[in-house]
């Protein structure tokens, strides 16, 4: 994006964007501290180059409050957003050796995935463990985050994190593939496996993250 004048605060817009789903402009001048003007300013220009866009709601008798989120092509400016010859190389397999066969290596490939991580991810507390795969996650090109949730007037007592990937490294291919996804969660599966993994929300879905809940199994 050679195009950007002032990348640090474009692309802060973008990343907020990208975390957050859809903003509006006075909330993205609170949030970094940069006048609802210039932020105007900024936005305009992401939207001229089609790197956002916007829905209008109207709210009373004013004017209507813009909501701004990433256009796709903002969504592919993030490094490693898909592989376009991997994608290229899926298709041309499927025509060659038929759908099936192609998920079979799929799955042998994320299996392969998954032992990998388990080993770099290791043993110990859960909590470190989800930490190195989210690490793992972030050099892969994904905007990964986790948190720990609180147990409720002391209900629960196993412990429960949350991964949060607002980018997918692969999302052309899974658009075209969507059995990724489920391996995905599988991988994750084997890399914590004394813990039950379950998706709470997913890109391919419409949502504008995915959303993995991490619980102790005991």
């Amino acid at each position: 994006m050679t195009s950007l004048h002032h990348p640090s605060t474009k692309e802060d817009i973008l990343k907020y964007l990208l975390k957050h789903g859809e903003s509006t402009a006075q909330a993205l001048a609170d949030h970094l501290e940069v006048s609802a003007q210039a932020i105007r300013r900024h936005l305009k220009d992401l939207e001229a180059e089609a790197l956002i866009e916007h829905r209008a709601v109207q709210e009373g008798m004013g004017r209507p409050n813009h909501f701004y989120r990433l256009s796709r092509k903002g969504r592919d400016h993030f490094p490693a957003q898909y592989d376009e010859f991997a994608l290229s190389l899926l298709n041309t397999l499927t025509e060659t050796v038929g759908k099936d066969q192609v998920g079979t290596i799929l799955r042998k490939q994320w299996e392969r995935k998954a032992v990998e991580y388990r080993q770099q991810v290791g043993e110990g507390a859960i909590a470190d463990r989800v930490a190195t795969l989210v690490h793992l996650r972030q050099e892969e090109g994904y905007m990964t985050e986790w948190h720990r949730v609180e147990p409720e007037n002391g209900a629960e007592t196993r412990a429960k994190f949350v991964i949060t990937e607002y980018n997918c490294a692969i999302s052309h291919i899974a658009e075209t593939f969507p059995t990724v996804c489920g391996h995905e969660l599988e991988m994750f599966q084997v890399a914590l496996p004394d813990c039950l993994v379950t998706r709470t929300h997913w890109l391919v879905h419409g949502e504008h993250r995915c959303g993995y809940l991490i619980q102790a199994k005991q």
